[in-house]
């Protein structure tokens, strides 16, 4: 449903051109210092308009935090934050209710609820709420000081210089994808629960949860297909579990084995686009051709790394508490 996690458990709630949109954490550990100026560094980084590619959107992203916090500290109550949507523009999406959108949660939402589903801004499935995942992964991140967690685009559009890979779409006028990696250090050994709470299976089913995720690979990904074993094979060199190569990117039997975890997230083209398309019309009964309005990213891509950040947090800090390596208060 709209929940994730066993013991640092994350609820998301909220639409994108509702009141608002939040995530109650249940399960954060009492004492641990929080404030709204912590959320800004990774806000910032997934807000629209930052960078060429992204929408014209703009949002303060303030963050409310209404429970959980006294004076400064977490109370080992859930801790809840909301962010108010401020600038909607419902009217786009109105005048195109009767065409569902392709490549959008439009059909399956009208046919799973009943036509009930707030529509605007695609409601509850759009990527405004990967805000809510942000917020989340900032609480986790602070849970981890030792455990650095990097993501970087590293090709949009097939090509890996991102500035040539926007402007071919700008040219096109037209939407793309790209590919982001993430890389984590400071993980210790043995973290991850097979056989279905393994560390990729964890990872896998939060990631997607982002909306524009089509796929995810692991170290050498599906290039390990064309390698025999003797390639792929991680030479283990310590008693430490230091290994020569990463082909695994970090993970074992679905446990980490304490070498820096790699994966990456192949992220499709914004399916809103500025192209004419074709769609079936709900009204008339007919396919027809139809362009989109309202504000999109030309590429999703761009603010998804700092989502990825948070993911990954997510599932870790989550693993840490199974492992007992995370206390209850926070000193």
């Amino acid at each position: 449903m709209n929940s994730f996690g066993r013991l640092f458990r994350v609820q998301v709630i909220g639409e994108s051109h509702g009141d608002l949109v939040g995530v109650v954490l249940d399960g954060c550990p009492a004492g641990l210092s929080i404030s709204p100026e912590d959320f800004q560094f990774d806000i910032d980084r997934r807000k629209g308009g930052q960078q060429k590619g992204t929408t014209p959107r703009a949002e303060s992203d303030l963050p409310l935090i209404k429970t959980g916090l006294f004076q400064g500290k977490t109370t080992g109550a859930p801790l809840t934050i909301f962010f108010n949507n401020e600038n909607t523009r419902s009217s786009d999406y109105e005048k195109q209710r009767a065409i569902p959108r392709p490549g959008h949660a439009d059909f399956v939402a009208q046919e799973k609820f009943g036509g009930f589903e707030d529509y605007r801004g695609s409601g509850h499935f759009s990527g405004r709420l990967t805000l809510c995942l942000v917020a989340a992964g900032v609480v986790a991140k602070k849970l981890m000081p030792t455990i650095s967690i990097h993501s970087e685009l590293t090709e949009v559009g097939g090509k890996h210089s991102v500035e040539e890979g926007i402007q071919h779409a700008i040219q096109q006028k037209d939407s793309v994808g790209g590919i982001v990696e993430c890389k984590v250090n400071g993980l210790p050994v043995g973290l991850g629960e097979p056989f279905f709470d393994s560390v990729e299976s964890l990872l896998a089913h939060l990631a997607f949860s982002i909306p524009a995720v089509r796929g995810i690979e692991f170290g050498t990904g599906f290039a390990a297909a064309r390698m025999t074993g003797s390639e792929h094979n991680d030479a283990l060199l310590d008693a430490s579990g230091r290994t020569e190569t990463n082909h695994a990117g970090g993970i074992v039997g679905g446990i980490t084995n304490g070498n820096p975890m790699v994966f990456r997230l192949a992220i499709k083209p914004t399916s809103s686009t500025p192209k004419e398309q074709q769609s079936f019309n709900w009204e008339s009964g007919s396919v027809e051709t139809f362009s989109v309005k309202g504000r999109h990213d030309l590429c999703i891509a761009l603010r998804v790394p700092v989502v990825a950040e948070a993911i990954t947090a997510l599932v870790l800090v989550d693993l840490l508490m199974c492992e007992q390596r995370i206390p209850r208060i926070w000193r």
